[in-house]
């Protein structure tokens, strides 16, 4: 059984770190790994690591559909870039692995540019929009990465 659960606990870890760039949800599934690992004979998480991967899982899950939004107002954008960012963000998410990038840079170009029919002003608000989202892919990988590794080092020393 404790095979099973680390190869499952590997795939999920292995599968969340490629959510974190494609539209999957990379942090809770390798979180997912985590604690399935920890069920394991090859993990042996402490509490205070499992609430703490939880909670910076919660929080960067959260923030990762609000930063594209909060970039596109941080660069100029108003209620309607916004509104675009979010609807391209959704869109996005059915269009392949670029289409969060394109949706998101779309939506609030698109939003912006019908609100004030301002082109640069439209594409400085989706540029912020590009920015958060790639914030926020670069947050979402960084710790998945992290939880890989101390998943390596746990099995490594379980060995």
């Amino acid at each position: 059984m404790d095979i099973i659960l680390l190869i499952v606990g590997i795939l999920f870890l292995l599968i969340g770190l490629a959510g974190a760039i494609l539209p999957l949800p990379g942090p809770p599934l390798s979180f997912a790994g985590i604690v399935i690992l920890h069920y394991s004979r090859f993990g042996n998480f402490t509490e205070n690591a499992l609430w703490a991967m939880g909670l910076a899982t919660l929080i960067i899950t959260l923030l990762d559909y609000y930063v594209p939004i909060w970039g596109s107002k941080k660069f100029g954008g108003g209620k309607w870039g916004s509104i675009g960012a979010a609807i391209g963000l959704f869109i996005g998410m059915f269009l392949g692995p670029f289409g969060l990038f394109i949706g998101a840079f779309v939506g609030a170009f698109a939003g912006e540019y019908l609100s004030n029919q301002n082109h640069k002003q439209a594409f400085k608000a989706a540029f912020g929009s590009f920015v958060g989202l790639m914030t926020g892919i670069f947050a979402k990988t960084v710790l998945c990465i992290v939880m890989l590794v101390a998943s390596i080092i746990q099995i490594i020393n379980q060995i």
